[in-house]
């Protein structure tokens, strides 16, 4: 069977030095509340996280904070998990009263939603940066400036809390040290604890495949998976040249398996004769693969579009928070 475009099955590696310390790293915290728990999923969640990778977790139903790496379980004392979790049975209480005093502002009823997420990172050049905001169904509510000490109001009933949070001139000094020292302090030590993981280098696989999606049009695939960290670049180029439009991309998304994977796509005409190729580059290493493999497997990830996903794995059960949808009441 002829075809009009030149497809080479071709594969180039090209071994950078690379060093694993220079890379960014993320520390964070993530709360959910919920005003009618139900269906598996508790009134209270808390989890932490290195990177991606899942550190601790604490719910309503345990009501323990629990290790969820085993180089935390090996490195952290048992006091450390009983202080916390006498810590976070008391936060638990006051998300509870917070979600109901933003419903009564907002004159709302039913299933809602309270998030909150506190963090920072060490960045490639030695540099820092810290983040804590909150969430109310799912859109931004507030977001802490630790540079000004304030508070960014989204709407008129955050602004109502803006003010009386920023009244306490000690709390907004505390939380910007806590973000500039203590949470990049625990984040170097949890970096030394987990340093088999968190900073090793697993090159990406690729896959080229193709699929007839309309007559006289062929969608390209090129899939990398398997791969971590998950800075990776992705793209096609036609005939030597980046293909900037009209392509296809799948997101940067986790494996399960403490990987990533990505995939991108790009629509031609086989008849046009043009030579197509897949260039990933990924932590020195840069793969080109031209061609495709004559496979119907193509193993896609729908990347959802329009919303910020917090996937918190508890008992089988995926929630979905920071969503973006408009507000009205219930």
């Amino acid at each position: 069977e002829s075809h009009a475009v030149l497809f080479h099955l071709s594969r180039l590696l090209t071994i950078r030095d690379y060093d694993n310390s220079y890379r960014t790293h993320s520390l964070r915290y993530f709360r959910l509340g919920i005003s009618e728990p139900g269906y598996g999923i508790p009134e209270f969640i808390s989890a932490g996280y290195v990177d991606s990778h899942p550190i601790t977790m604490y719910n309503s139903v345990s009501q323990l904070k629990e290790p969820r790496a085993l180089w935390m379980e090996e490195n952290l004392a048992p006091d450390h998990w009983e202080r916390y979790t006498q810590l976070l049975r008391g936060w638990q209480q006051a998300f509870k009263v917070e979600l109901k005093q933003l419903q009564r502002h907002y004159n709302h009823s039913g299933f809602h939603t309270y998030q909150r997420m506190i963090g920072c990172e060490l960045l490639e050049d030695g540099s820092i940066t810290g983040f804590l905001q909150y969430a109310y169904d799912g859109q931004d509510f507030l977001i802490f400036n630790k540079d000004t000490l304030s508070w960014m109001a989204m709407d008129n009933v955050a602004d109502i809390i803006r003010r009386a949070w920023e009244a306490n001139r000690h709390e907004l000094q505390y939380q910007k040290n806590w973000l500039e020292e203590e949470c990049i302090a625990w984040l170097k030590r949890f970096l030394e604890y987990g340093k088999d993981a968190l900073q090793r280098t697993e090159p990406p696989k690729v896959r080229v495949n193709h699929k007839e999606t309309f007559p006289g049009i062929t969608t390209l695939y090129c899939r990398a998976y398997g791969f971590y960290p998950p800075e990776i670049s992705i793209n096609w180029m036609k005939n030597g040249q980046e293909i900037v439009q009209d392509t296809d991309y799948g997101g940067i998304l986790p494996s399960g398996d403490g990987t990533y994977q990505t995939w991108l796509s790009v629509e031609l005409d086989p008849q046009n004769g043009d030579i197509y190729s897949c260039h990933v580059e990924h932590g020195g290493v840069h793969i080109v693969l031209q061609g495709f493999q004559e496979s119907e497997t193509i193993l896609l990830v729908v990347k959802a579009v329009g919303f910020i996903v917090l996937a918190i794995a508890l008992a089988g059960v995926g929630i979905l928070a920071w969503r973006k949808r408009p507000r009205g009441k219930r």
